[in-house]
């Protein structure tokens, strides 16, 4: 697994269990991946030659982010390496304007949308779509970053400068969406239940599973994932990130790898992504996705006041035993990722109550004196 971030560390749990050695590049020696691969070599993923190194020997060659350059993908497949998803499929997830072209094309439901090279384009596009334009980066962006909201052309006239953009309306919506499914090489496809993730400032802070919405709409958004699957010949996890509006859904993102929405289903579904990753890009048989018990919510740690999450094990373990946490074995730093909690049950609104405090009691946004019995 080319990534040494924490998608690698959990897929290296769930390698254990089948007795899958794992081997990781990583880009430093205390990568999250360190506490739990089989093998960690440290390396840069833009560099060839080390990439035909690292995969000297592997099975198969897969991900834990899209930031490899297409071209190096497409001299190892040429060389003899399998790579799952392979390069025509990951670039969709590599490159934004790749991926709006090709879903265009397919009939699949975006936001309108236009590739821009200068402003007289961006003005161009604003004249056509009155409102509100959401403005992103091609390549590199994720987590917010890379992507701006902006109403006057001038906000952005700097990047600009740096190459095309794509520009897209801002949708109004009422729950931002995510489908989950793995396929195989030789097609077969398993699709978790549609979730409801609800963002801040572009990170993902929470998921709701299942998504609160109407069957029509979960089951329209399973079918355009599959689509997308098939059509793109993928071959791993990927995960859509969609918008639910009021005249159906809308694909906004993809990523061909473990994703940040699908974390609830280590402890909430009969197989977590990370096994079910594991399973596809192996070719075996996929595994069940259903849930455990009638509702899931997770919520994001994101690094704060405190260096050390450990710290909060004792209250948070001590008052909600149900609770699962998950530190990812990273420094502690404002606004990073740094661990996950998980609770299942029956109420969705309790779920997400208790996941809302495991969460800021770890991160330091609440203490002892604010903690509600």
């Amino acid at each position: 697994m080319v990534g040494g971030g924490q998608l690698a560390r959990m897929t290296a749990q769930a390698a254990i269990a089948l007795d899958v050695r794992l081997r990781v590049l990583a880009g430093a020696p205390d990568a999250s991946a360190a506490g739990g691969a089989a093998e960690v070599v440290v390396g840069d993923h833009d560099d060839l030659d080390t990439l035909r190194r690292f995969a000297a020997g592997c099975d198969v060659l897969t991900f834990d982010h899209e930031h490899v350059p297409t071209a190096h993908l497409e001299t190892l497949v040429a060389e003899g390496v399998t790579v799952r998803p392979g390069p025509g499929a990951l670039r969709h997830a590599q490159d934004k304007a790749v991926m709006r072209e090709r879903l265009s094309e397919l009939g699949v439901p975006v936001p309108r949308w236009a590739l821009v090279e200068d402003v007289a384009g961006l003005r161009a596009f604003a004249a056509r779509v009155p409102g509100p334009m959401v403005v992103k980066t091609p390549r590199g962006g994720y987590d917010g970053r890379g992507v701006r909201i902006v109403d006057d052309v001038g906000q952005v006239a700097e990047w600009l400068a740096r190459g095309r953009m794509l520009v897209e309306e801002r949708v109004e919506f009422g729950r931002e969406l995510a489908v989950l499914l793995a396929r195989s090489p030789h097609g077969q496809a398993a699709v978790y239940p549609v979730v409801q993730t609800l963002q801040r400032d572009g990170i993902c802070r929470e998921v709701v599973v299942p998504a609160p919405i109407s069957r029509s709409h979960a089951l329209a958004a399973q079918q355009i994932a599959l689509r997308i699957a098939g059509e793109l010949d993928v071959v791993g996890v990927l995960a859509v990130e969609m918008f639910d509006t009021d005249a159906g859904v809308l694909v906004n993102e993809l990523a061909m790898r473990p994703h940040n929405s699908g974390h609830w289903t280590i402890d909430g579904a009969v197989t977590s992504q990370f096994e079910q990753h594991l399973r596809a890009v192996l070719d075996l048989p996929l595994g069940d996705v259903a849930l455990r018990d009638r509702h899931v919510a997770m919520a994001n740690v994101l690094g704060g006041p405190y260096p050390d999450l450990v710290g909060g094990y004792l209250h948070c373990m001590a008052r909600d035993p149900g609770l699962r946490i998950h530190n990812y074995g990273k420094r502690v730093v404002p606004g990073r990722k740094v661990g996950h909690v998980t609770v299942t049950g029956r109420d969705p609104e309790a779920l997400l109550a208790r996941v809302r405090h495991a969460a800021a009691f770890l991160t330091g946004a609440i203490g002892e004196a604010d903690q509600d019995g």
